[in-house]
């Protein structure tokens, strides 16, 4: 048994060692059948590269065949036409003869030669005329087979080589012959139904850029270099309209920037037109004169369209979307100059009437906000740079006023902040005047605050109720403090961008940065409109004021002539001490006591404080001036003039002029006044016999007695050393006085007691608000 399964598994041996075909297939597949089948792809790819070259090959040797025949064929042509030449030789050589037979069988025979060879002749002219006919029939039927399968191009190139091979066709006269006109009349028949194409072509709503300019150059290919113009303009109107068509409902979105959206659109498109029109049509004056036209219109159209859609005209919005509009339009303008278009001035002339009518309705809303002191200033925030120095002046009793300056700096910050550059350089003038017009507003509605205005001739506009009142010297300071601050201070500050590009454009020099002929303003001009109004407000003030304090609430006069008609009185004590008159002594009081309330309301405004007692004092003597009545007491002859009267009269004046000196006020005015009273009581009293050499006391006696006086009212009392009184002082003669040009005097005892404000001369000589005009 052992043995014979040993040899079984001689003869089969065990199924673990059997091997699968696959893997052998894998394991010993021959590199030469590997070899053999990438041999195979690469004589496949080379077939098909073989194929290819002989395709080539084909090729080539076609294109060889073919100009080989171009060349024969151009050869049989030339030779052709040698030979034509040669015939046409031989022709014209074999008419030549004939027709000298011809002249001498008609001069052999007469009329019957002449009837053959006018028989002759008609024969050949038409043949001839056939043979053009049959030609013409032709080329007009090929024409027609281009023009309905809309070859413009192939219609074209034919049409030009006719015209040039025939140049009569292109005459506007007709020709000698009728066969010849009907053919031109039927060629211009072709000739305007391919322009038709071309035409409808241009007019397709989606025709590109290229396939327009390649109509409009087939169109000047024809002649018609007038309609294709018109048609480049009316292509490019037509898109301009759509793209302004679909941003039109977007404009309330953007009611103060939509006119620069518009201007962009308008402008971009009259460059490009004008770019396309140099570029096809050249520099043509009569195309030239045209785009400048279409361009005109455009403007035409663009300013309407910004007026249609501009926001409401008296809101500040609208005042930024025409100032947005200027500056885009006229940066559009000054790019097109560039190109040959000058269309700045057309576009100002266009939208000045707009822009004035914006800056005029904001003007009118300015001045409502201004003059509504009842509103509240709540949404009108200002930085502390102009609120602060406007705050000082609040009263705890009230702050209208504060509150009414804080709203009119607000109102003009806002407009001069929705101005553009080129706003400013074309309309700044006309802004500054407005809002010297509009702070002249403002100081009407402070004048009515003042008392004592309701008798007022000139200001009858002003009698409506006002909402508040100033009646005490705190508060009619603070309103003239108030009124002082915001133009020599805030306004200037607010305004000073106008002034800079003003004054940059004028630097520059340039023709575009130039400001207008009627938009010139010198800035001492503006801040003299400021000035007058600031006068104004300090007349009114300083009038009620010296009014309240020469007559009393029954209507006396507290300052009245009676006082200089007798020697001794109860206004005049002259037995040891003489003094000013009582009306005199209380003025000196009364602006001591206004000094004192100015210097804490007017802290830190010394040129206020100063200018305004000066003018009081002018005010006074000026009333006694011009009072009427006062001199006609005096000028009365049967008035009882004394000489103690000219004295003291006199001692007043130059007691008044001392007052000004000592409170550092010096005025020219109250000098020259003063001089021209005295000279006019002089004049009075030597009317009546009285003479002033002989009555009166030198005129250091009354400047030392005036100063003498002032130191006695300041300490309360008499008997004090005039000799602490400064020896400077102003000697005063019939005629006028004279001035020095040192410091004001002072008195030792000035220093414990209340005294007007300080000052040195120099502050009076430079030029501040609130003095006055030399005349």
């Amino acid at each position: 048994m052992r043995m014979e399964s040993s040899e079984e598994e001689d003869d089969f041996p065990c199924i673990e060692s059997v091997t699968p075909q696959s893997k052998i297939d894998s394991i010993y597949q021959s590199n030469t059948e590997k070899g053999i089948r990438k041999i195979c792809f690469e004589l496949l790819d080379l077939k098909d590269a073989v194929e290819n070259l002989c395709g080539q090959l084909l090729t080539c040797s076609y294109h060889c065949r073919l100009s080989e025949e171009v060349v024969e064929t151009e050869h049989e042509l030339n030779e052709l036409r040698k030979h034509i030449s040669a015939q046409g030789i031989l022709v014209q050589d074999l008419m030549n003869g004939v027709c000298r037979e011809l002249d001498e069988w008609s001069r052999a025979s007469g009329d019957v030669q002449e009837a053959n060879e006018s028989s002759r002749s008609s024969d050949y002219d038409d043949t001839f005329m056939n043979d053009m006919e049959d030609e013409n029939v032709l080329f007009l039927e090929n024409v027609d087979v281009l023009l309905a399968e809309h070859k413009i191009e192939e219609v074209i190139e034919a049409i030009d080589a006719k015209e040039r091979s025939h140049p009569e066709l292109k005459n506007s006269g007709d020709t000698s012959s009728t066969e010849p006109s009907s053919f031109k009349s039927a060629l211009s028949k072709r000739k305007k139904m391919l322009e038709n194409q071309l035409v409808e072509i241009t007019e397709r709503p989606s025709i590109g850029i290229v396939e327009l300019k390649k109509a409009l150059s087939d169109l000047l290919k024809l002649g018609k270099g007038s309609l294709a113009h018109q048609l480049l303009f009316k292509s490019y109107r037509s898109r301009l309209q759509k793209s302004i068509e679909d941003f039109l409902p977007l404009c309330p979105c953007y009611p103060e920037t939509y006119s620069a959206t518009l201007s962009n659109l308008v402008f971009s498109t009259i460059s490009l037109t004008t770019k396309e029109s140099g570029a096809m049509f050249g520099d043509n004056p009569v195309y030239s004169n045209r785009i400048i036209q279409w361009a005109e219109r455009e403007i035409e159209y663009f300013v309407r369209l910004v007026k249609e859609h501009a926001p409401p005209s008296d809101g500040a919005p609208a005042l930024h979307a025409a100032s947005v509009c200027v500056q885009a339009s006229l940066n559009h303008c000054n790019a097109l100059e560039k190109q040959g278009l000058k269309l700045s001035k057309l576009l100002l002339v266009l939208l000045r009437p707009y822009i004035e009518e914006v800056l005029e309705l904001n003007y009118i809303r300015a001045r409502k906000v201004v003059l509504d002191f009842a509103s509240s200033n709540e949404g009108k925030p200002l930085s502390p740079r102009f609120a602060s120095p406007l705050s000082t002046f609040a009263t705890t009793s009230d702050t209208l006023l504060v509150e009414s300056g804080m709203r009119f700096i607000y109102v003009v910050k806002e407009i001069v902040e929705k101005l553009t550059q080129l706003v400013i350089l074309h309309f700044g003038a006309n802004i500054l005047t407005r809002i010297s017009q509009l702070f002249d507003k403002y100081v009407d509605s402070l004048i009515k605050a003042l008392p004592g205005l309701s008798e007022d001739d000139n200001l009858t506009e002003l009698k409506e109720p006002v909402p508040f009142r100033a009646e005490t010297d705190s508060e009619q300071l603070a309103l003239l403090g108030t009124a002082f601050t915001i133009a020599e201070e805030l306004l200037p500050m607010v305004v000073s961008r106008i002034w800079n590009v003003l004054n940059e454009s004028k630097e520059a020099g340039s023709e575009n940065m130039m400001p207008s002929a009627n938009n010139t303003v010198e800035l001492k001009d503006w801040r003299r409109q400021l000035q007058h109004s600031l006068d104004k407000l300090r007349d009114n003030f300083c009038r009620q004021y010296v009014v309240n304090f020469i007559y009393s609430r029954d209507g006396d006069a507290r300052l009245d002539a009676q006082i200089y008609l007798s020697g001794v009185g109860e206004h005049t004590i002259w037995e040891t001490d003489p003094l000013p008159s009582l009306p005199f002594q209380a003025l000196f009081g009364k602006l001591q006591q206004l000094a004192t309330v100015a210097g804490d309301v007017l802290l830190g405004r010394e040129k206020i404080q100063k200018v305004l007692l000066a003018r009081l004092t002018e005010t006074v003597v000026m009333w006694l001036s011009d009072e009427q009545e006062f001199w006609s007491v005096l000028e009365d002859e049967s008035a009882p003039l004394q000489p103690l009267g000219l004295q003291q009269l006199i001692l007043d004046m130059h007691f008044t002029v001392e007052i000004a000196r000592f409170a550092g006020y010096p005025s020219r005015h109250v000098h020259q006044i003063s001089s021209d009273i005295i000279a006019r009581a002089v004049r009075t009293f030597s009317a009546r016999g009285i003479d002033p050499q002989s009555a009166l006391p030198e005129d250091e006696w009354f400047t030392e007695t005036a100063k003498g006086a002032i130191n006695k009212l300041l300490l309360g009392g008499s008997g004090s050393d005039t000799s602490e009184i400064d020896d400077e002082h102003i000697i005063m003669h019939d005629g006028g006085m004279s001035d020095s040009d040192g410091s004001p005097s002072s008195l030792s005892s000035a220093d414990s007691s209340e005294s007007f404000a300080s000052a040195q001369m120099g502050d009076l000589d430079s030029p501040v608000y609130l003095s006055d005009s030399e005349s």
